[in-house]
């Protein structure tokens, strides 16, 4: 049995609340998937390091429209999305969990389910739904990633490492799953290859801020603080950059404590 780096432990949950300190602020939410990995259908790929947040959703038309048509599995689709982007989480896992049972093979429903599942920290629950929203014969990257986003809070890195690399066969070099790569390397403390993923990650996306707070994050835990601040004040106004290098350091300090103790 291989051994298990544990995101269960107090440093490893510390990192995680560290990436949402750093990553961009607004209306984004913020479950697992959306710190360590994308899922949902294949045209739903709204993780850590995508490229643009989405628009704000009209919620009073899409609740109307589910009112008006609770069974239909595209519009719960639509509505459960609307609801997590908006950070009602329970809302929207029961939005899911509704329509699931009453369409219990439809793939982009369970792959939405799955996501609020993630989104609630029942991560093996979600790993599980997300099997089931996956076709091997219709390979679908943003799943993998997801999965592989689920093992990594589960402490399982190396098993999760595993979808991210099937997840890059499919589309080599995609910068959201090369950044949740990073990000678990960063979770087995092997600092080294988790910088060398992230700068892959950043030099084909480096107008991503997430991708760019990773980045920063993992050169801040190795010591380079300069180019870590540098990192994380790139395209933002003065007092967001203030706010989040403060975090950095914060961050930093505790790490170092930690490791005198």
């Amino acid at each position: 049995m291989s051994k298990r780096s544990s995101v269960a432990s107090p440093p490893a949950r510390y990192l995680f609340s560290a990436l949402l300190i750093l990553a961009l602020g607004g209306c984004q939410t913020t479950g697992i998937e959306d710190i360590t990995g994308a899922l949902g259908g294949k045209s739903d790929t709204a993780g850590w390091a995508d490229a643009k947040p989405e628009a704000k959703p009209d919620m009073d038309a899409l609740r109307e429209r589910y009112r008006a048509k609770p069974g239909d599995p595209n519009v719960a689709l639509e509505y459960g999305k609307a609801l997590r982007q908006t950070g009602q989480r329970a809302q929207a896992l029961a939005v899911l969990e509704q329509a699931v049972l009453a369409h219990s093979t439809n793939k982009a429903l369970l792959a939405g389910y799955g996501r609020a599942l993630a989104d609630s920290g029942s991560f093996q629950q979600a790993f599980d739904v997300l099997g089931r929203a996956h076709s091997p014969e219709d390979p679908d990257w943003h799943i993998l990633s997801a999965q592989g986003a689920a093992l990594d809070q589960l402490g399982r890195n190396e098993e999760a490492q595993q979808y991210y690399g099937a997840a890059l066969k499919i589309v080599p070099d995609e910068p959201s799953v090369l950044s949740n790569l990073g990000l678990s390397y960063m979770l087995q403390n092997n600092l080294p290859r988790a910088e060398e993923t992230m700068r892959r990650a950043h030099e084909r996306n480096p107008t991503d801020s997430r991708v760019r707070a990773n980045l920063a994050l993992v050169l801040g835990l190795q010591g380079k603080q300069a180019e870590a601040e540098t990192m994380v004040k790139a395209d933002l106004p003065p007092d967001q950059a203030a706010a989040k290098v403060t975090a950095l350091r914060q961050l930093l300090v505790k790490k170092q404590q930690r490791a005198e103790k």
